[in-house]
């Protein structure tokens, strides 16, 4: 019984996640509560475990993506250097591109204009305010590089068509 009701809690936000999306391929799978917004396309296997989108900038998402719960990425914000302070009424809007087979930890915040390349890492709990480079594993407040894939690996399982 306690499957059933999983499988019908994931079917239920999976729904939520798809009413919003600009574009998208194929297999969309959402087992926690997903927000996502009109400017937002994503590949094909993609995974959410509970994921929002704030801002008015474009978002996209590549294929063979999976997500934390938690995590919030930000596509725009306040203009701060306008004509009042703390900000005024405009916003600066920037998307945010996320490459193929990118996996996301809990909790981590991107903000806008941050491109994340294939393959990359973000630890949990992350706030990436600059663009990672493919296949680095990155973390922390602000997060950084720590790490990267092993290459020939990434591209063996690559071409094997070894995802999940």
């Amino acid at each position: 019984m306690m499957k059933f009701f999983k499988s019908l809690r994931t079917l239920i936000y999976t729904i939520i996640a798809k009413i919003f999306l600009k574009d998208f391929n194929a297999r969309i799978k959402a087992n926690g509560f997903t927000k996502l917004n009109k400017h937002t396309k994503v590949g094909d296997n993609v995974h959410f475990n509970g994921l929002r989108v704030f801002g008015k900038g474009n978002l996209t998402i590549g294929d063979n993506f999976h997500s934390g719960f938690g995590c919030k990425i930000l596509t725009s914000y306040h203009n701060y250097n306008g004509d009042s302070i703390p900000y005024d009424n405009t916003l600066i809007i920037k998307d945010v591109i996320i490459g193929n087979n990118v996996w996301i930890g809990i909790d981590v915040t991107i903000l806008p204009g941050v491109h994340i390349g294939e393959g990359a890492i973000i630890q949990a709990g992350s706030v990436v305010v600059k663009s990672i480079p493919e296949l680095a594993i990155a973390g922390g407040h602000p997060a950084k590089v720590f790490s990267s894939r092993n290459i020939e690996k990434y591209y063996q399982l690559k071409s094997n068509n070894k995802v999940s």
